[in-house]
Parts: structure tokens; sequence; C-alpha cells
């Protein structure tokens, strides 16, 4: 099952996106990570089970500016927001936003990876019409 599931990281600091890359890929899943929003953007294929892990504060720009941005509206793929700062207003607005978890930082990478899972499992269930 965990194979079956690619997990897209936007993380702008190179230190915790090499440190979740090794983390996640230890645990089965494919990963393709990002340091901005506009590379993956531009290199986003849809795969059958998939989640993407975002963290709000990024060079020039929010993770939920991203989802609310065209680019990141026309996703169809369940959303990990997780930030070093978090805060009750971000978390109101990452479930607005329709996130499927969030997440603070210094991560739990147990959490993180049931988070996906979970995220990955519903995502694909409703997409086959199975909630």
């Amino acid at each position: 099952m965990a194979a079956e599931t690619t997990v897209f990281i936007i993380e702008d600091d190179d230190a915790v996106r090499e440190s979740l890359v090794v983390l996640l890929e230890a645990h089965g899943l494919q990963v393709e990570a990002y340091d901005a929003p506009v590379r993956f953007a531009r290199n986003y294929r849809p795969v059958p089970r998939r989640c993407l892990v975002l963290d709000q504060h990024l060079a020039g720009t929010t993770g939920l500016d991203f989802l609310a941005s065209a680019a990141g509206a026309s996703l169809d793929l369940p959303v990990i927001l997780v930030t070093g700062q978090g805060s009750a207003a971000i978390r109101d607005r990452a479930r607005r936003a329709g996130a499927a978890a969030y997440l603070e930082k210094p991560l739990d990478g147990e959490r993180l990876v049931a988070a996906i899972h979970d995220a990955a499992a519903a995502a694909a269930a409703a997409a086959s019409g199975h909630r």
C-alpha cells in the first residue's frame, strides 16, 4: 500500500526538505520534493494515490496563498499543511481551504506518515466513489 503512494513536498528549507525525503522514503513512500510552488506546479502530474505536504511559510508566498491561487486551486490532491509558526488563525484557514491535516513543526515522523496514508486513502476512496 505505501509503495503506491506518492508524496509531493513543497518546502523551501533545504535541510528540512531533505530530511522529509529521507523519512518518507524510509517508510516506503515515493517522494518528489520541490523548493517552490512554481516548480511543483510546472512538474506536477496526477498519480492514483497522492498527497502534498506543503509548508506554510515559503519564500515570497505562503502555502495557503498558493492553494488559493489558480495553480493551487486546480490541484486535485489532499494537502497536509505544515508550519513552524502555527496559530489558530492559520489552522482555521487551512481547514477552510480543505487541508486534510495541519501539523506543526517539529514534525513527528509517525504522525506525518499516518496523516499521509489517511489523506491518500480518503482521496482514493472518494475518487472511486467509495466513501
